[in-house]
């Protein structure tokens, strides 16, 4: 991890109003959140000490110092350079799961588009013409080609069980459907709302062979892309159909172009529209709309904005994907928050400061997560900057925050 080493001595709430860039339209109902008393949110915020956004690409913009926290209104972060945040000690959060039940219904509905061969009998009825007589006639002579399938008893394979696999194969087995999940990080909140009616594989190619429909929900990543390739569709069902709404590079477009070419794909359902698949009569592409619903778009403002609000008042941290969740009830008025590269000795560090400042620890925890480590530490007395600075001139310290109540 490359380490920068800002200092941040933040004073109570009174004395300043945090400032918050955004950078996307962010819903009103996430917004009306940040207290008016307390904060000042604007689109051209100079030194701000947050960012929130939605799709804007942050991987080339030059992110100003001051900022302590970014939050991302939706699940994915590839638009943000959560690495480089990272060595800045600056927490990226996102709001997983706020969009499920939006991602889940139109994954329902490109299952049921696709067997009953939906998209292009709607095409063909745009296509008529004529009075109703003739309209009537064209109808029954051609609507045999459009002839589908039902879901009950056809098997749908799920890779991936966090939030919205386990909604979607929850919803599949309500319609009748049997249903194969795979997932080898599934977490034990996630096992836990699992319906047990789901069969668990052991790999990718079990659920492959076994599924009539397979939909992906796993995040991309250095080792999930192209996790669909040409080897992965050889082994699949013909006719099987594939359903991605996780993220374009998941899926091997150019291998799916030749599954479907080859007919061992029967359909190809997505969310994100390739080139390589354009005008391709067996894929129903989708303009991105997994998330884009007044509902979702809500729920995702309301759960970012509460975790960066609840980080900027009260170091707490839920939700990022770059460091640790690190939750502390308040027992004590006087809170520090330390944000370091996760080294050995660095607790005993921190405490042996506080003791040699005279302050007696109220309560403490410390996590880790990969490089990344994250301590808070409530004190009986005042902090003075003298320690803050003591603090940030631990080797590995990125960044101190002192956080007392008003």
């Amino acid at each position: 991890m490359r380490v920068t080493r800002p200092v941040v001595y933040d004073s109570a709430m009174t004395a300043k109003k945090f400032e918050i860039l955004v950078l996307n339209q962010i819903s009103q109902v996430g917004l009306k959140r940040l207290p008016d008393k307390g904060y000042r949110v604007s689109k051209d915020a100079a030194h701000p000490d947050a960012i929130l956004v939605r799709s804007h690409d942050m991987n080339s913009m030059k992110i100003p110092d001051s900022v302590r926290a970014i939050g991302r209104a939706g699940a994915g972060t590839n638009n943000i350079p959560v690495k480089a945040m990272s060595g800045r000690g600056v927490p990226v959060f996102n709001a997983p799961g706020a969009n499920a039940n939006a991602v889940k219904e139109l994954v329902l509905a490109g299952m049921l588009i696709a067997a009953r061969n939906l998209a292009p009998a709607l095409g063909f009825v745009s296509s008529l013409s004529g009075d109703d007589k003739t309209l009537s006639e064209k109808v029954e002579e051609g609507k045999k080609q459009f002839a589908g399938m039902e879901l009950p008893g056809h098997t749908l394979g799920v890779i991936g069980l966090g939030k919205i696999g386990s909604l979607v194969a929850d919803a599949a087995i309500k319609l009748g459907m049997n249903v194969l999940g795979y997932d080898p990080e599934i977490t034990v909140e996630a096992a836990w709302s699992l319906p047990s009616q789901v069969k668990k594989a052991h790999s990718i190619e079990e659920v492959l062979k076994a599924s009539h429909f397979i939909t992906l929900h796993v995040p991309l990543l250095p080792g999930t892309k192209h996790l669909i390739d040409a080897k992965k569709l050889d082994l699949v069902h013909s006719g099987a159909i594939l359903l991605n709404f996780s993220r374009e590079e998941v899926v091997d477009a150019k291998a799916v172009a030749a599954a479907l070419k080859a007919h061992k794909l029967g359909r190809y359902v997505t969310d994100f529209p390739a080139a390589v698949l354009a005008g391709n009569a067996a894929v129903i592409a989708l303009p991105h709309l997994g998330a884009s619903t007044r509902e979702a778009e809500d729920n995702s403002a309301v759960m970012v904005v509460d975790q960066l609000r609840d980080y900027l008042e009260h170091g707490n941290i839920q939700n990022a994907v770059n460091f640790p969740d690190v939750v502390m009830g308040r027992e004590s008025p006087y809170r520090v928050g330390v944000a370091n590269a996760n080294v050995p000795n660095m607790v005993g560090q921190i405490s042996g400061a506080m003791a040699r400042a005279g302050l007696n620890i109220h309560n403490m925890i410390n996590r880790s997560k990969g490089e990344m480590a994250y301590t808070l530490v409530d004190v009986d007395s005042p902090v003075g900057k003298g320690l803050v600075e003591e603090l940030a001139a631990i080797r590995g310290v990125l960044v101190v925050r002192y956080l007392p109540l008003s």
